[in-house]
C-alpha cells in the first residue's frame, strides 16, 4: 500500500469520525477506483452506507448562516429545511429554521420550530428568547414572558431576555418588575444602550425623573447616534418644564434619524418656528414622499399643522389637521360600535341591581384616592395641578392601574355572562387597587388618579371604593371636542379623531354619567372649567373642601409646581389661570361643521 493511499485512508477515517459521511465516502471510492481491491476500504465505506452522520458539518451550518447573514432568508430557509430532513435530530437547526420564518414574518411556524428545538434540548436557551420574541410580535405577552423566564432560568445572565421582560412589564403597568428587569439587563451587559434606554423609561412613569435622565444621558454616551434616546430626553425635559432642552434633543433626534416622524411631531409642539427653518422642508418633503406608513404619515401631518399654526398660516393648519385625523383613525381602525358596545354592557352590569358596598375593616386602607374624571382635554390636568399643589396631596398622574385591574375580571364575568360582578370581585379591585397606590410609594396618602376615560368605570370605582372622592370635570361640547379633534393622542381615544365620531362619542359620555349622578347621588362633584377659569378662588375653595382639605394657598399658585406631569397639558398647567380658551374653536367654525351638527349645536 502506498503511503499516498495510507493518508487518504486516515484523513477518511478522521472525516467519518467528526461526522462528515459524505466527505468520508468520496474518498474511499477515489481509493477504490484505483485499488478496487483494497479490502480496508472496501469495509469502512460498506459500513458508511448505511450509517448517517448525527450532526451537520460546520461547513453546512456555515453555509446556512452566510445565506442569513447577508439578508437572503429564502436561500438560508431552503438550505435549513433540506438540513433538517438529514438531520432530524439538530436542535441548532430547528432554531435557525424559526428564525428565518420569523424574520419573513411567518410567525406560527416560526414558533413551531423553535418549540422542536426546545424538545431536542430542554434548556436550550436561544430558541426559548427566540420563542419569546415570536410571541411578543403575536402580542401574545403572557407566553412571551413564560418564555423569556424560561431562558432566564437556563442562563440566568442573558441581558436581552432580562431587557425584553422589561418591556413587556413596562407595558403592563407593572413599573417596578420591569425596573429590575432592566437594571438585569445592564449589570450583565454595562454597555446595553437600549436597556439603559429602557430603564430612563421606567423610572420616568415612576416619577423619577433626575435618575430617568442619568439613563437617558448614558444611552446617548453609549451610542451617540441613539436617536430614540435623544428624542426621550425631549420628552423628558417637556415634563420637567425645559422647552428649550427639549427642542435641541428633538433636534439631535431628527439629525441623527432624518425620517424620524414621531419626533418631528414633538418638536413642532415646543418650536416657535420661523419659515426659513430647515427642518419645515425635512418634514414636507417626508409627507410628500411615498415612502412613509400611515402612522408616520399621520404623525408629520400634525407636526404640519402645529407649523403652519405657529406661522399663522389658518387654512394650512386646517388642511393638514383634517387629513391628520384622516390618516390618523385609519391607522388605528377605531369604530364607534365599539364605545357604544362596551357603554351598553357596563349599563347593563350595573342597572340589574343597584350595587351593594361591602367593605370589611380588614380592607380600611389609609391611603385615600381622588378621582378625576371627564372628557380628555376638558381640564382634568389643570384640577390635578391644583389638588396636587396642597401640602397633603400627591398628584399621581393619569393611572392605568385601575383598567389594568378590571379588565380581565370584567372579561371573565362576561365571558360566563354574569349581570353583576360579586361582592369578593370588588374586594379584589379595591385591594388591588389600593395596593397599587401604595407602590408609589408617596410621602402623601392622599393620592390623585387623573385617568380622564375612568368615568366609564365609575360603577366599579364607587362600588369597589366607595370613599373615593370623584371630582368630574365639565367644559362647554365645542370647546372640549375642538381641543380633543386637535391634538395627536399616542393611545386611545381613537373617537378624537373623526369629528362625526366625537360628536357621537360626547353624547355617550354625557348618557353614562348621568346614568351614574342617578346611580349614585350625591357621590360626584361636578366642576365646570369655564366657572374655575372665571371664578378661580371661590371654585378652587369649593373644591378642596369636597376633598376634606384643610385650606392651602399653594392650591391657588398651582402654576409654580415644579413637579413633572406627564399629560399634554404639561405646558399650560404652569401658566397661570387664563380665560377664553373655550373660545378658540369659533376661529375654525366654518370648519367644524360635522361636529356642531352632531352636538345639535345651533
Amino acid at each position: 500500500m502506498s503511503l499516498k493511499t495510507e493518508r487518504l485512508l486516515s484523513r477518511a477515517k478522521k472525516l467519518a469520525k467528526k461526522g462528515e459521511i459524505k466527505q468520508a465516502k468520496e474518498i474511499y471510492s477515489i481509493i477504490l477506483k484505483t485499488f478496487p481491491n483494497n479490502l480496508l476500504a472496501k469495509k469502512e465505506i460498506k459500513l458508511l452506507e448505511n450509517e448517517k452522520a448525527l450532526n451537520p458539518t460546520q461547513a453546512q451550518l456555515d453555509e446556512v448562516m452566510r445565506f442569513y447573514s447577508s439578508g437572503e432568508i429564502e436561500q438560508a430557509l431552503e438550505c435549513v429545511e433540506s438540513l433538517i430532513k438529514e438531520y432530524p435530530n439538530e436542535y441548532l437547526l430547528f432554531n435557525i429554521c424559526g428564525a428565518c420564518h420569523s424574520e419573513i414574518g411567518s410567525i406560527e411556524p416560526a414558533i413551531e420550530n423553535f418549540k422542536k428545538a426546545i424538545a431536542l434540548k430542554i434548556d436550550y436557551s436561544e430558541a426559548q428568547f427566540n420563542l419569546g420574541v415570536a410571541f411578543q410580535k403575536l402580542n401574545q405577552l403572557d407566553n412571551a414572558s413564560e418564555y423569556y423566564l424560561q431562558a432566564i432560568n437556563s442562563q440566568h445572565a442573558y441581558p436581552s431576555a432580562h431587557n425584553n421582560l422589561g418591556i413587556i412589564f413596562l407595558n403592563k403597568g407593572k413599573i417596578d418588575a420591569a425596573v429590575k428587569s432592566f437594571e438585569w439587563a445592564v449589570a450583565y451587559s454595562p454597555n446595553y444602550a437600549e436597556a439603559y434606554n429602557n430603564l430612563g423609561s421606567a423610572l420616568q412613569e415612576l416619577k423619577q425623573f433626575k435618575n430617568a435622565k442619568k439613563q437617558f444621558e448614558k444611552a446617548c454616551s453609549i451610542n451617540p447616534n441613539y436617536a430614540q434616546a435623544f428624542h426621550n430626553l425631549g420628552i423628558l425635559s417637556e415634563i420637567t418644564n425645559q422647552p428649550k432642552d427639549a427642542v435641541s434633543q428633538y433636534e439631535r433626534a431628527v439629525e441623527i434619524e432624518p425620517e424620524f416622524a414621531e419626533a418631528y411631531r414633538n418638536l413642532s409642539k415646543v418650536k416657535k418656528f420661523k419659515v426659513k427653518d430647515p427642518q419645515i422642508n425635512q418634514v414636507f418633503s417626508l409627507y410628500s414622499g411615498n415612502k412613509l406608513n400611515v402612522a408616520d404619515k399621520a404623525r408629520l401631518g400634525f407636526a404640519l399643522a402645529d407649523i403652519n399654526k405657529s406661522l399663522g398660516n389658518h387654512e394650512d393648519y386646517i388642511k393638514f389637521l383634517n387629513e391628520a385625523n384622516r390618516l390618523r383613525k385609519e391607522e388605528i381602525k377605531y369604530s364607534f360600535k365599539e364605545s357604544q358596545n362596551f357603554h351598553s354592557i357596563i349599563t347593563k352590569l350595573f342597572s340589574s341591581t343597584q350595587p351593594i358596598i361591602k367593605t370589611s375593616s380588614k380592607s380600611i386602607s389609609d391611603i385615600k384616592p381622588i378621582f378625576i374624571v371627564g372628557m380628555p382635554r376638558s381640564g382634568t390636568s389643570l384640577v390635578e395641578q391644583i389638588i396636587s399643589s396642597h401640602n397633603s396631596v400627591h398628584g399621581a398622574g393619569e393611572l392605568l392601574n385601575f383598567r389594568n385591574i378590571i379588565t380581565p375580571i370584567l372579561d371573565k364575568h362576561l365571558s360566563k355572562k354574569n349581570s353583576s360582578i360579586p361582592n369578593e370581585d370588588m374586594l379584589k379591585i379595591r385591594n388591588e387597587y389600593l395596593d397599587s397606590l401604595g407602590s408609589l410609594k408617596a410621602k402623601e396618602n392622599i393620592i390623585t388618579d387623573k385617568m380622564p376615560m375612568n368615568f366609564r368605570l365609575l360603577g366599579f370605582i364607587l362600588s369597589a371604593i366607595p370613599e373615593a372622592k370623584i371630582i368630574h370635570l365639565t367644559r362647554d361640547p365645542m370647546a372640549t371636542c375642538w381641543s380633543n379633534f386637535n391634538h395627536y393622542f399616542t393611545a386611545g381615544n381613537g373617537f378624537s379623531f373623526d369629528q362625526k365620531d366625537l360628536a357621537k362619542f360626547y353624547l355617550l359620555y354625557q348618557e353614562m354619567m348621568d346614568f351614574w349622578h342617578k346611580l349614585f347621588p350625591n357621590k360626584i362633584y361636578d366642576l365646570n372649567y369655564e366657572n374655575l377659569t372665571i371664578n378661580q378662588e371661590k371654585e378652587t375653595r369649593k373644591l378642596i373642601k369636597y376633598c376634606d382639605l384643610e385650606w392651602d394657598e399653594n392650591c391657588l399658585d398651582f402654576h409654580k409646581n415644579q413637579r413633572g406631569v406627564l399629560t399634554a397639558s404639561s405646558a399650560q398647567v404652569r401658566k397661570k389661570m387664563y380665560q377664553g380658551s373655550s373660545e378658540a374653536w369659533k376661529k375654525y367654525e366654518k370648519n367644524l361643521q360635522p361636529l356642531i351638527k352632531g352636538l345639535g349645536i345651533n
